[in-house]
């Protein structure tokens, strides 16, 4: 059932598709790697939503290398931040919630998701769950509870925002509740608290209880 608002005491943010626009550039650096050893680029594409390139490399390419393929992404990433824009209503979102009431877990490694965030003109969280902290990836919980724990919270006290199914149920399967962004989640609408299509729909107060989440409806302006 959807909810028009949700109380917490923090909120855990996926990165790429949630606070960074950078659909873009995620495809010219995946699909210049898949054409270098003659794959699919619609489906590199496609797999890495939500998901470690590492991940990513297992699912389409089972003969690399793994982990040489990813440091071979992971590098074009950590240099090529051209193009990216904070997606609409992140940064005021952000400006909203109390520095320790948030964090950022996302797919890519450390240094990727704190280029992309310098890059979008947002701030820096206090407390961030990379690729490079966890030992398995989206839809795999790890990521979420290592964010809970660092926050200090237990998880049925922390929302997840989140655009990517693998996401959506990592979030679920760490006992969180989530609010879906944007299109492509109809697999898993069943397990979202609440959907927007961007976070302009979205707004946040503040008091000594914890948070609380107000969603609008329609067409965001």
């Amino acid at each position: 059932m959807r909810q028009q608002a949700l109380g917490c005491q923090a909120i855990l943010f996926d990165l790429d598709g949630v606070l960074v626009d950078s659909m873009a550039l995620i495809e010219r650096i995946l699909r210049a790697w898949a054409a270098g050893h003659g794959l699919d680029g619609d489906k590199a594409v496609s797999l890495s939503h939500g998901r470690r390139d590492i991940d990513v490399v297992r699912l389409i390419a089972p003969h690399l290398d793994a982990e040489a393929e990813a440091r071979r992404i992971v590098a074009r990433e950590e240099r090529d931040f051209d193009g990216l824009a904070a997606t609409p209503g992140a940064a005021r979102l952000l400006e909203a919630l109390p520095r320790g009431a948030w964090a950022v877990v996302t797919s890519g490694t450390r240094a990727v998701a704190r280029g992309r965030l310098a890059a979008a003109g947002l701030p820096q969280p206090e407390h961030l769950v990379a690729a490079d902290d966890v030992q398995h990836g989206k839809p795999h919980p790890e990521g979420y509870q290592s964010g809970a724990e660092l926050l200090g919270v237990t998880p049925a006290q922390c929302v997840v925002v989140e655009d990517a199914p693998a996401g959506v149920r990592a979030a679920r399967a760490a006992g969180m509740r989530c609010v879906g962004v944007g299109d492509g989640l109809d697999t898993v609408d069943a397990l979202l608290s609440a959907h927007v299509t961007d976070l302009r729909q979205v707004h946040a107060a503040s008091d000594l209880e914890g948070v609380r989440l107000a969603f609008t409806a329609g067409t965001p302006r």
